[in-house]
């Protein structure tokens, strides 16, 4: 990757020139809009363009430059929303027929932050419906193709979001991250991808999945870029009561690391990471008998040796670049696994309730009663994912069960929890995958739930326990797919995984190119 362009004008780029004169912001509204319009369709990246809203905001904020009033982090950054996340007078279908026809009556807390900000709105993302989903095929309207190959998937849930910064449409987008919903398709698409802090950045007026792990999430096409979307959209809600009063992130907060020593810890596992090549200093604890064995090593390998070799050479440029690499092991990955598909089902059954063809979105049925009301209307809303976690979640809680799934998951998730804690302690930031492979071919695994449920093996810890989490590119396969990998740190220790990500970039010789289908 050495001497690869820069990505194109970012957020900053965007910013500084609307502020300046230098830059129309009505005319850098049209130009996302035509886009979106036209690639962001052929994609499946949109389900909705705001071309009359956008321009006006885009209007507004040219008259208060031309008067002299201060501009926002964001001026005229044209920014695009998953489509979970409300945005006033827009729909929000959350990709689900269920809610086809709803329009947000108000904005999400932190949609408001980016109006304040003066970032310009263009609209809607496609995604997995209601978030359920790792490859933005299980939408009600349109399935989404990876803008590198368009065969392939582009990840989930938050797939449109990713393509439309991926490819040139906008420079940044928001998602929603479950269980790796913003990482999976950041790294399958070559963009930064961010998880923050639980609580960092307000749910509220994000569409409940499952509110433990729910969490808003940003992509960029660079570090110093996400970093400008963190400190617009960091912002303390009373209305959420998840919400941080310490939330606030400043460009300073990142700039201070600069030259400081940072230690990262390169996960091994079950899910083993072949170092061949790269000898980081071995952690103290022994490696327990059978773990990471010749055989699991292979296997993991064969099916996919490029992840392995660029997790391998981000370890030694991030040596290089004076970091300190040891190896560390996540314990019980495959239990923190299992506890998240239970506690995700279970919290998916108890917020979807809510949609029983009476208060709002979809209706039908009701000739035979309420229950047959019910069922008429979640028999022909719902797609098949999203039954099937409901069926697993209203099992896992129902009488008989609850103390021997969901019960159980918990106390996983707290020993989980901890155990990632005290890992944490020893290092500044986990060095692992995002997913186990590149991007998948479009279909491969949509009969087989178990197999797509795999990609989100590395993705849910973060969820799990709670802390930041970036994935960023780190080079291109042997098809010229991106490969994406992660950095997991402390909880509100997103600088330093900005900093990370930033000394990698840097030693990597640039971001990557576009891809094939840009803008």
């Amino acid at each position: 990757m050495t001497g690869a362009p820069h990505p194109g004008p970012g957020v900053a780029d965007l910013a500084t020139g609307v502020r300046a004169g230098e830059l129309d912001p009505v005319e850098l509204a049209r130009t996302a809009l035509d886009a979106a319009d036209g690639l962001g369709t052929a994609l499946g990246a949109f389900l909705t363009v705001d071309r009359l809203g956008a321009i006006e905001a885009a209007r507004s904020i040219d008259r208060r430059r031309r008067a002299g009033d201060p501009l926002g982090l964001l001026a005229g950054v044209p920014v695009a929303v998953k489509d979970n996340i409300l945005v006033r007078g827009c729909r929000c279908t959350c990709g689900s027929r269920m809610l086809e026809r709803w329009v947000a009556p108000d904005d999400a807390a932190v949609v408001s932050a980016l109006r304040a900000a003066d970032a310009v709105l263009v609209g809607k993302t496609n995604l997995d419906e209601f978030a359920m989903g790792s490859s933005t095929e299980h939408s009600a309207f349109a399935v989404a193709r990876n803008p590198w190959d368009p065969s392939r998937v582009a990840g989930g849930s938050s797939g449109g979001s990713a393509i439309a910064v991926a490819s040139r449409i906008v420079p940044a987008a928001l998602g929603s991250d479950t269980g790796g919903s913003v990482r999976l398709p950041a790294a399958y698409c070559g963009v930064y991808g961010l998880k923050p802090t639980y609580g960092r950045l307000s749910r509220r007026g994000l569409v409940a999945f499952a509110s433990s792990l729910d969490q808003v999430g940003l992509f960029a096409r660079s570090v110093e870029d996400l970093a400008l979307l963190l400190a617009a959209t960091a912002v303390y809600d009373p209305g959420d009561s998840t919400s941080l009063a310490q939330a606030a992130f400043t460009a300073e907060e990142f700039a201070a690391l600069r030259g400081r020593p940072l230690r990262v810890g390169l996960v091994r596992s079950d899910l083993h990471i072949r170092t061949a090549g790269f000898s980081p200093r071995a952690s103290a604890e022994p490696r327990p008998e059978g773990r990471g064995s010749v055989q699991t090593d292979q296997r993991l390998v064969a099916e996919s040796a490029d992840m392995a070799d660029a997790t391998t050479a981000a370890a030694r440029r991030l040596a290089e670049a004076g970091c300190e690499v040891i190896e560390v092991e996540v314990p019980s990955p495959d239990q923190g696994v299992a506890a998240y598909y239970l506690i995700a089902a279970a919290e998916a059954s108890a917020n979807l309730a809510r949609y029983d063809g009476v208060r709002y979105g979809l209706r039908r049925g009701g000739e035979g009663g309420i229950d047959d009301l019910w069922e008429s209307t979640r028999r022909e809303g719902f797609g098949p994912e999203v039954k099937r976690r409901i069926m697993l979640g209203t099992f896992a809680l129902s009488a008989g069960y609850y103390d021997a799934y969901y019960d159980k998951a918990q106390r996983v998730r707290t020993v989980f929890r901890r155990q990632v804690e005290a890992l944490l302690e020893r290092v500044d930031a986990l060095l692992l995958p995002t997913s186990p492979t590149t991007a998948f071919p479009l279909g491969e695994r949509l009969d087989r739930p178990l197999s797509m449920y795999r990609a989100d093996v590395y993705t849910v810890l973060a969820n799990l326990t709670g802390g930041p989490a970036l994935a960023f590119p780190a080079g291109l396969d042997g098809q010229g797919l991106p490969i994406g990998l992660q950095l997991v740190g402390r909880p509100m220790g997103e600088a330093v995984l900005l900093e990370l990500a930033r000394r990698h970039a840097e030693a990597l010789g640039g971001e990557l190119p576009a891809p094939p289908l840009h803008a």
